[in-house]
Order: structure tokens, then C-alpha cells, then sequence
């Protein structure tokens, strides 16, 4: 999270979304801002597609890529807060040895960090702060006929070359309800954008 509020509040603008920002968000937070069940609009997208291999960017305690992994998918989950990983790792504990053996866990911020282009089946990022600087190079590491989902306020498509990209269809938005870091409940008002890689791109 340089990068997220991980299906919580958005902090004021004026805040510095550093590591020790992040760090100090998941020291303090509430248990019902670390248990909670995965974004729905993660499991409905990635409920349609065959498991392969996964990108979860800004996985704050690891809700997404746990369910990714009962699903089969082979995940790389990374964010900012070592913290976040260490509660993650913990709850992918309780898993069987199978679906926590198809998890990597990995401290990285998502605004300096780049992801192996055209790697991944599936590139998923929720509520992640700096997107206009993420989204390109979540983007690219997307492989042909692979798939991109951002759950924000933010429109991906202004980003992404119509030649490249198919939009996904969605249902109408889901009214998400979700625990932020004080065990406050906010209702979230999302935009989800979700795309297929129709071809590799320019060179």
C-alpha cells in the first residue's frame, strides 16, 4: 500500500503512503480489518477463468491470494508492509500445506517494483494508492489473453491502448461493505475495471 488502503479507507491526500505509513496501519489494526472474506469482485472475475498464474498487488494480510490459491492458482502476492505479509503468512498457515505452497509472499512498493512483463494469467490490485504510476506496469506484466482487474476509484482504461485491451462486462457494482483499520464500517464506491490483453503490444 504506498500503494493501498487494502479494502479500507482512503487516508487524507496530504498523508505520506510510505512503508512506515503502512507498517504502522497493520500494528494497529483492527481484527476485523485483517479477517475478512476476499474482494467479490476478485472471486466473481476470477470465478470465470482457468487457474494459472497470479499477481496480487498491494495483498495487504493475503484474503485474495489465499482464495486465488484454493482455486488452484499459482500466486505472487506483494505489498509494502512487511507487517500486512506477516499476518498474510499466518493465515495462509491454517490453509493445507497445498494452498499455501502455491503463495509467494513478497515485500515490495508497487510504485519502484516491476513485475515480470507478461507473466501472469491473472493481475489483480485493490484499493492501492498511485495508480496512475501502477497501473502501466501492472499492465504489462499481463500475458497475452491474460486478465486485469483494478477495484478502486480509478479508470484503468484511460490508461490502457484500446488496440490491446478487451473491457470485461460486469454485473452492476456490488454495495461492498468492508472494516477499515479502526474496525470502523464504511460502504465502498467502487469503480472496477476489468480487462483482457487481446495482444502482446508494441515491442
Amino acid at each position: 500500500m504506498t500503494e493501498h488502503t487494502h479494502n479500507h479507507h482512503h487516508p487524507d491526500h496530504d498523508e505520506v503512503f510510505d512503508r512506515d505509513f503502512w507498517e504502522n496501519k497493520y500494528q494497529t489494526a483492527h481484527h476485523a480489518a485483517l479477517h475478512h472474506d476476499p474482494n467479490p469482485y476478485v472471486t466473481t472475475v476470477a470465478a470465470g477463468l482457468t487457474p494459472g498464474r497470479a499477481l496480487d498487488a498491494g495483498c495487504g494480510a493475503g484474503p485474495e491470494a489465499i482464495w486465488l490459491a484454493r482455486q488452484g492458482w499459482e500466486v505472487t502476492a506483494v505489498d509494502i508492509s512487511s507487517v500486512a505479509l506477516d499476518h498474510a503468512r499466518a493465515f495462509a498457515a491454517r490453509e493445507p500445506a497445498e494452498v499455501a505452497g502455491r503463495i509467494t509472499w513478497q515485500q515490495a512498493d508497487l510504485t519502484t517494483w516491476a513485475a515480470p512483463a507478461g507473466s501472469y494469467d491473472l493481475v489483480c490490485t485493490n484499493y492501492v494508492h498511485a495508480l496512475d504510476e501502477i497501473v502501466p506496469a501492472l499492465a504489462a506484466a499481463v500475458r497475452p489473453g491474460g486478465t486485469l482487474l483494478v477495484v478502486d476509484h480509478f479508470d484503468i482504461l484511460a490508461v490502457l491502448d484500446p488496440a490491446e485491451w478487451r473491457p470485461i462486462p460486469l454485473k452492476a457494482e456490488q454495495r461492498v461493505v468492508m472494516a477499515t483499520f479502526d474496525g470502523s464500517e464504511k460502504v465502498l464506491d467502487d469503480r472496477v475495471m476489468a480487462a483482457v490483453r487481446v495482444s502482446a503490444g508494441a515491442p
